[in-house]
């Protein structure tokens, strides 16, 4: 065994001296193997794929921050989170357009199989909701276009509890449609207005 030197401070403790032969462990028989002679190979491997791991997660981060911020600028909701919403109240408004007030009135209730039990819906019956969307609709009319523009999230919450969307139908005519976000059900109208360029 080499002859022992006095350890540095910032590296002393109970248990380890330095030798000239390398670093002394009292708990172990003679010096460990880890010497300037005997040190491992530098291994630029491990390194890079640190590195790459640590580029990689910034970017996704990024690319996170990005699509959050470019969903709620375009008005669908941050990471485009409303686009579901959007699709079941175009859906809607297809089945109105095509005068499938049945298949219409199921979306509007989440339930599209209403008809197995009617009576559930007796509050607010397939014939009026037919006339609320056609002789008493928006528009005093039956609707014969529409084009669904932005959502809005409304409600408590990250994603709100439901969510408003902002339609043109016959032309430049804006309603604003509200689907709960728990159930999926409609109420129109909704509960508050969007400001955007079709309605100042």
């Amino acid at each position: 065994m080499g002859t022992l030197k006095k350890c540095d401070p910032t590296f002393y403790n109970a248990r380890h001296f330095v030798t000239t032969s390398g670093v002394y462990d009292k708990s172990k028989r003679g010096p460990t193997a880890v010497t300037l002679l005997n040190a491992p190979n530098y291994d630029p491997t491990r390194d890079n794929r640190i590195r790459n791991t640590l580029v990689g997660t910034a970017i996704a981060l990024v690319l996170l921050f990005i699509l959050s911020m470019a969903g709620f600028v375009a008005g669908h909701g941050w990471l485009f989170s409303n686009l579901g919403y959007e699709h079941r109240v175009g859906t809607f408004f297809d089945a109105l357009e095509a005068k499938d007030y049945a298949k219409a009135y199921g979306i509007y209730n989440a339930d599209p199989t209403w008809q197995q039990h009617p009576q559930k819906y007796i509050d607010y019956p397939l014939s009026r909701f037919t006339d609320d969307w056609t002789t008493h609709s928006p528009v005093n009319g039956p609707i014969v276009n529409h084009h669904v523009d932005i959502s809005r999230t409304d409600g408590s919450g990250t994603f709100g509890t439901g969510v408003i969307v902002a339609v043109r139908i016959n032309g430049d005519h804006p309603i604003f449609m509200y689907v709960n976000r728990a159930d999926k059900t409609m109420t129109w109208p909704a509960i508050h207005e969007l400001k955007y360029k079709y309605n100042p």
